[in-house]
């Protein structure tokens, strides 16, 4: 009875926990859409409805799932494609000689990366990968797919996965 009682407690205490942390970023950007209207702050105004429309329209795609709003890795993960999108934007456009519009990608992306967790360092993303490879035994390029699952699995929204793939090659080879 105590048991149940307290796994109870413990997944409604789960739910305010994640519903609170939707509503942080939801209300964070709205707050900062409000800002960024009263300093004239353009870039910024525009990022920031573009990520909050991104958002949306998420929600709206997994409501036939039965969830009414984004979990918190959702939101990072729509996150971390805005800024990829950004990141893969500012090479293209600077392949075509496009540095006005490779500017403004570059100012998004800096605005995106306020909203996402910090990233970790290359030291850090080497020392995590060394442990995996040492845990799984990878000894040759061969053994990627073993080191770049669980590799990903940890470093999901903390690290970028071309980097991590550099990095695992590089230990590899």
């Amino acid at each position: 009875m105590l048991s149940k009682k307290l796994s109870l407690i413990s997944m409604i205490k789960e739910k305010i926990m994640t519903e609170s942390t939707e509503q942080r970023l939801k209300e964070k950007l709205t707050e900062d859409i409000k800002q960024a209207m009263k300093s004239k702050d353009k870039i910024r105004l525009e990022t920031i409805r573009s990520l909050k429309k991104v958002i949306l329209e998420k929600e709206v795609e997994v409501r036939p799932k039965g969830q009414t709003e984004l979990t918190p890795e959702q939101e990072l993960e729509v996150l971390a494609q805005q800024a990829k999108q950004r990141r893969d934007s500012i090479e293209q456009y600077r392949q075509g000689g496009r540095n006005d519009l490779a500017d403004k990608e570059a100012q998004e992306l800096v605005i995106i990366e306020t909203y996402l967790p910090r990233q970790l360092s290359t030291e850090e993303i080497e020392a995590i990968i060394d442990n995996i490879i040492e845990s799984v035994g990878a000894t040759s390029p061969k053994d990627m797919g073993k080191v770049m699952g669980p590799a990903m699995k940890e470093l999901k929204g903390k690290a970028d996965g071309k980097q991590v793939q550099e990095i695992v090659k590089a230990k590899l080879n």
